[in-house]
């Protein structure tokens, strides 16, 4: 699919990931981060909150760290990356103990960790793991709506009726559940979650909600929520890269025609507001000042650019795969590739109105999909959704 000089430096960019993650390997061998404090990895293995781990041990992102393990060792052969994997997986046994700081995003930890390790391995207790990941996420179905419930009890008050868009990347761990089982109750369920979102999130122009509530006895949407984003009825770009590769995810799985139209509706959207510089804003309808940024949106983005790319003809291929380059190679000149730091992508932001200290920095799925998407250029990613 690609040119000579794109194969060139696709090739020089896995060599410095491949560099890179062999130092950091080792230095972080024992954690599970999520950011960076003066450049080095934290932990939130160790991290407590509120006598309970739902901000430690089972953030949600803790599943990535090992993602880039096993994409390491799929990429390398070195055992070390599995070791460090395997270790990463059992930490986060702790959080089916606990129970309580577990929700929706189930398939963020183990569809990296557990799904992987399974795939790669044949581990009967990553198998088993990851079934019971799955059996919790399908128990948050909600009949009368046809969605999967975010979160558990907020501040913001009742919440038994709100769905997001980031579901579009857990229900994976309901389709592997249903072809590692034969049982359809769990492809049923996300297909079921997917076509609600299909016709309750995405909007006319292939722009996406970040949350909408439904009634949780009735079904119906009652009201929608900006979310992460700028404002209701903004453009929050992580959500709209979560249902752009999310619902190429549910296409992969099921072939549903429907799941790949959406997909590239979404990604004309995308790509129609993709910056001259390949710098993706935090929201594409936010105010011009302060430029906030979103470095995670733009590599998740290019994964599912990709994905769309290997599934349609030739003539549609290229416009597919140029966007994609365009937004990492920008990643790539952006990028801290130093030993002084441990994370690749630097400037992730996480919801419009958190203060600015949690802008433009590093997060640990930046450093994830854009691994990701560069193992897909070269045609040697190991597919972990």
């Amino acid at each position: 699919m690609l040119q000579n000089n794109d194969r060139n430096w696709v090739d020089s960019v896995i060599g410095k990931i491949t560099a890179k993650l062999d130092t950091v390997s080792e230095k972080s061998k024992h954690k599970i981060p999520y950011t960076t404090v003066n450049g080095t990895h934290d932990d939130k293995a160790t991290q407590n909150v509120s006598g309970f781990d739902a901000d430690g041990i089972c953030w949600w992102t803790n599943g990535f760290w090992g993602g880039m393990l096993w994409l390491m060792y799929h990429e390398t052969g070195n055992g070390k990356y599995k070791e460090i994997a395997n270790r990463s997986e059992e930490l986060l046994d702790k959080c089916f103990q606990d129970f309580y700081g577990l929700h929706h995003d189930v398939g963020f930890m183990w569809l990296p960790t557990s799904v992987a390790n399974y795939k790669v391995t044949k581990n009967p207790d990553s198998r088993k793991r990851a079934l019971h990941a799955a059996n919790l996420l399908a128990g948050r179905f909600n009949l009368a709506g046809g969605f999967i419930r975010a979160w558990n009890d907020l501040d913001e008050g009742d919440t038994r009726g709100w769905a997001i868009i980031d579901c579009m990347f857990n229900i994976p761990l309901l389709y592997w559940a249903t072809e590692e089982t034969g049982d359809p109750r769990f492809k049923q369920i996300a297909m079921r979650h997917a076509d609600t979102v299909m016709s309750s999130f995405v909007r006319p122009d292939g722009s996406v909600h970040h949350i909408v509530e439904f009634d949780p006895f009735n079904g119906g949407v009652v009201r929608t929520f900006g979310g992460q984003g700028y404002a209701d009825g903004s453009s929050w770009t992580r959500g709209q890269t979560w249902a752009l590769y999310g619902f190429m995810m549910s296409y992969i799985h099921t072939g549903k025609e429907e799941y790949l139209q959406t997909a590239k509706r979404i990604a004309h959207y995308f790509m129609a507001n993709i910056p001259e510089d390949g710098v993706i804003p935090l929201d594409f309808r936010q105010p011009a000042e302060p430029k906030l940024e979103d470095d995670t949106a733009a590599a998740i983005a290019a994964c599912g650019l990709i994905e769309i790319a290997k599934a349609v003809g030739e003539l549609e291929r290229e416009l597919y795969l140029n966007a994609a380059l365009k937004l990492l190679r920008a990643l790539d000149e952006r990028s801290d590739w130093s030993d002084e730091n441990d994370c690749i992508i630097q400037r992730g932001s996480e919801a419009y109105h958190k203060p600015r200290n949690q802008h433009h920095h590093a997060i640990i799925y930046g450093d994830y999909y854009f691994m990701e998407a560069m193992f897909k250029l070269k045609g040697n990613d190991l597919y972990l959704w």
